[in-house]
């Protein structure tokens, strides 16, 4: 596999990921974003046959721009990642330095 190849592969693999996370965002419910996430599936696969460059480009292009216009307002952040509710919530204090109290 060329560089290339191996390039857009990655590109479509994160493209499908981000449509993932974005679909999570709109369907609380795991019901319903399973069927959201099969629906995605079966849009990438029928693109999959594609095999002219201008037709690959543009079916990136039109990804990306429905993922910019389905972006959540709110998006789920885990509660334990950076900006979620419980980062950093309980840190540990530094203990490579020494505190020193004056009395």
């Amino acid at each position: 596999m060329s560089e290339a190849q191996l390039a857009h592969r990655r590109l479509v693999q994160s493209l499908y990921k981000r449509s993932l996370k974005t679909a999570q965002d709109w369907y609380i419910d795991t019901n319903l974003f399973r069927r959201k996430a099969v629906e995605l599936r079966m849009q990438f696969e029928a693109n999959r046959s594609l095999t002219h460059p201008r037709q690959i480009a543009q079916a990136v292009q039109d990804a990306e721009r429905q993922l910019i216009e389905f972006r959540h307002p709110d998006p789920y952040i885990a509660p334990t990642a950076p900006g979620g509710t419980k980062f950093e919530r309980n840190i540990h204090p530094n203990t490579a330095e020494p505190i020193h109290v004056d009395h």
